[in-house]
């Protein structure tokens, strides 16, 4: 039993393998799909958007409206609703189509992760859950890493609709694997969709959300502006920015990697608390980094990679500790999901304002900092509580 349950995380992860190149390649594709569908850059743009706006806000509603007795059909479900939205959006014809096939694929995916991570926690014991959430964001970071550039490689030898057919097939090989090797998932406590709305009165819920939300306005919000640091004159006019998008990406699977040992040694609060304050310095080391040489500024951004990215790991591992009683801890995780995706949009857009104040790029990467600062003080909030909420849990547990 134990390998079957060990294969089935690594099947999730395949799948959010999956999801991490849906989410990013769009980005790539952009001037293929222009060109095939004759519109301009900005509404080609749109289908970014309406992924990660489906993602962010369909996927807790989807997930709270999943019956709790029926965890492995959901996950199923929702991956089998993927695979069809990305063959779809492969066959689309027409760019409203091809639109609304991507806000689909969209929630598929939320969906598919929020349960996946949950499904993953399920399965395995609770000294190894670390481990297994590690390997599954791990596997989302790895499609972001080497999935994007290999299906972007893929489109441009046979068109922008390979990139989603093997996104496609990689969904296909994980929803089999899993109907062959997930077990029976415990079922989750039932509750009305108030009693699950009642999630966001919970203030350590709250606060770790918030944390989250600040964790990737800094973190993905600055990895947009990479590009216009990077090319500055003062910071290394460099004519490439891939290398340092692989620096970046490779250190996020490292990172995705190696927290998973660490969660189940160190409390979770603790480590997020070192995260964030590792990020606000590598953020702010950027431009100095950049300024010196443009070799020495693939550290802080390796570590930049590394800590965003291990981030979600402690995390989703303490909103499932804090909700298990209450038994909602993947819509939990669903709404950690949407606080990323929120963030991402929210540090695009403030990161964008900046520069349309023709403020000088620096005050990116300070900005980026300076949110990664408010984030490590929020978590003090975190550190403080823990004791007193850890005992509430265990008088649960013995009642």
């Amino acid at each position: 039993m134990h390998t079957h349950k060990q294969s089935s995380i690594y099947l999730i992860a395949l799948g959010a393998f999956a999801l991490g190149m849906a989410s990013y390649v769009t980005a790539g594709l952009i001037p293929m799909i222009e060109a095939s569908f004759a519109v301009s850059v900005a509404v080609a743009a749109q289908l970014v958007t309406a992924f990660t706006l489906a993602y962010g806000l369909g996927s807790p509603i989807f997930v709270a409206l999943t019956p709790a007795h029926r965890q492995r059909t959901g996950l199923l479900l929702a991956l089998g609703l993927f695979v069809i939205a990305n063959a779809a959006s492969a066959l689309a014809e027409d760019f409203t189509v091809l639109m609304i096939w991507r806000a689909i694929a969209g929630i598929g995916a939320g969906v598919y992760l929020a349960m996946g991570i949950g499904a993953s926690a399920a399965v395995s014991t609770p000294e190894r859950r670390g481990k297994a959430i590690a390997i599954i964001m791990g596997g989302m970071a790895s499609g972001v890493v080497l999935g994007v550039p290999l299906s972007l490689l893929l489109a441009e030898q046979m068109g922008w609709q390979a990139a989603l057919w093997l996104v496609t097939l990689l969904g296909i090989v994980a929803f089999f694997g899993l109907l062959l090797k997930l077990p029976a998932l415990p079922a989750a406590t039932a509750s009305t969709l108030s009693q699950k709305l009642a999630i966001l009165s919970d203030g350590h819920v709250l606060v770790i959300l918030l944390v989250s939300l600040l964790a990737a306005i800094a973190s993905l919000g600055m990895y947009t502006f990479i590009a216009p640091l990077m090319t500055d004159p003062a910071y290394g006019a460099v004519s490439s920015v891939t290398p340092y998008l692989w620096v970046w990406g490779i250190g996020g699977v490292v990172g995705s990697f190696l927290i998973g040992p660490l969660v189940d040694r160190i409390k979770g609060p603790t480590l997020t608390f070192a995260i964030m304050l590792i990020l606000c310095v590598s953020l702010l080391v950027l431009p100095l980094s950049a300024a010196i040489s443009s070799w020495l500024v693939m550290l802080p951004i390796a570590l930049w990679g590394a800590v965003g990215w291990a981030l979600q790991v402690p995390q989703n591992n303490e909103l499932i500790l804090a909700r298990q009683a209450q038994g909602d801890g993947n819509l939990a995780i669903a709404l950690n999901e949407s606080a990323l995706y929120l963030g991402s949009a929210i540090g695009a857009a403030a990161g964008g304002f900046v520069l349309l104040l023709q403020m000088p790029t620096w005050t990116l990467a300070a900005s980026a900092g300076a949110v990664a600062a408010l984030g490590a003080l929020l978590q003090i909030i975190n550190l403080r509580r823990r004791p007193t909420w850890t005992s509430n849990v265990q008088a649960q547990l013995n009642n």
